[in-house]
């Protein structure tokens, strides 16, 4: 092996190794009696969301298979936690990194890449960030890292300290250890198929459930078959949901889907606020409407058990956007009947 690609792989090595686990904590308080709800807090990663592993893992597998050597530039086609990730891994192994962003990218956004040594290049809108990326790294001889072809096959499903592995081994001393369900949305698609083929891999009685956003095409390609949807218009909920199926989604390992209004995303991103005094972003809200309809039909039936999902970042990302009552009103709508529904369970 090359001399630089050996230490840009020791560098990343030893960075995960110096990182302690992300915390799993349990929401307390709720009306739930006998079913125990945890999420996996993700926003403490060094870069703050669920995108570090990827990243990681990204960069591991792109280094492993001879695709980044001393010097090569590397684009992403993303103007979120993804970039922010990359930038970081880029920075911390000395190659430049671009990442092709919409001009409507928030200048919060932009600040977070060059703070980890990245630079944006603007395209007029979402739907052009693909081809920008691919002939950006083509002139530049640089690699496209191409999170939503790559992220499924760039993890190691079968442990290395996955969040899957790392979810059941955290779950060893609770009183249901065997989650019932696990709940997580889908962006890449690449962590729904990390811990489903964990779970199967394993032999664990555990469902895997996808939560998907409006205006996304996941649920409805599950559901029909058809992989050749796309949509028009893109996710409100940054970060999951998206307008076609992307080569990561392996709907084969998921055993249901639930289409999650997107006012019900942010208004239980805002309740779960209250519970536990820390902003999420609205993507756990998503995840968490999922898993309390879970626990309703659980209670329904005389059940007990387990169910975990995912905190995927942190809130403050997002201040001016979810956490902003104007921003809200005029983008997602009227919150009030999510909210009303909500306060059953606290």
């Amino acid at each position: 092996m090359d001399k630089w690609v050996h230490d840009a792989v020791a560098k990343i090595n030893a960075d995960a190794h110096r990182s302690a686990d992300t915390h799993l904590f349990k929401l307390h308080g709720l009306k739930l009696d006998g079913i125990d709800i945890y999420l996996k807090d993700e926003s403490t990663h060094p870069t703050g969301s669920l995108k570090h592993r990827l990243a990681r893992s990204l960069f591991l597998y792109a280094l492993c298979n001879g695709k980044i050597t001393e010097g090569t530039p590397v684009i992403e086609a993303s103007s979120g936690s993804t970039a922010v990730s990359e930038a970081y891994f880029a920075q911390m192994i000395g190659v430049p990194f671009i990442a092709v962003v919409p001009k409507s990218t928030a200048h919060s956004k932009i600040e977070l890449i060059r703070l980890y040594g990245g630079e944006p290049h603007y395209v007029g809108s979402a739907p052009e960030m693909h081809d920008a990326a691919v002939d950006l790294a083509g002139k530049l001889g640089g690699h496209f890292m191409d999170q939503f072809t790559y992220a499924e096959r760039a993890t190691d499903w079968r442990g290395n300290n996955n969040i899957a592995e790392s979810i059941f081994e955290q779950m060893a001393f609770e009183p249901h250890p065997i989650p019932r369900m696990l709940v997580m949305s889908a962006g890449t698609g690449g962590t729904s198929a990390t811990l489903g083929r964990y779970i199967r891999y394993k032999g664990h009685e555990t469902g895997l459930t996808v939560v998907d956003p409006e205006n996304s095409v996941f649920h409805d390609a599950y559901h029909s078959g058809d992989h050749s949807l796309t949509a028009d218009c893109s996710s409100r909920i940054e970060g999951i949901g998206r307008p076609q199926v992307e080569h990561s989604f392996v709907p084969g390992v998921i055993d249901r889907m639930i289409k999650v209004p997107d006012a019900a995303s942010v208004a239980t991103m805002l309740w779960l606020e209250k519970l536990i005094g820390r902003k999420p972003g609205a993507s756990t809200g998503t995840n968490l409407w999922g898993t309390l309809q879970i626990a309703a039909e659980m209670r329904g039936r005389g059940e007990t058990g387990s169910i975990v999902s995912v905190m995927c970042d942190s809130g403050q990302r997002y201040l001016d956007t979810y956490y902003d009552p104007d921003w809200v009103s005029a983008h997602i709508g009227d919150l009030t009947p999510f909210s009303a529904d909500l306060e059953r369970w606290s």
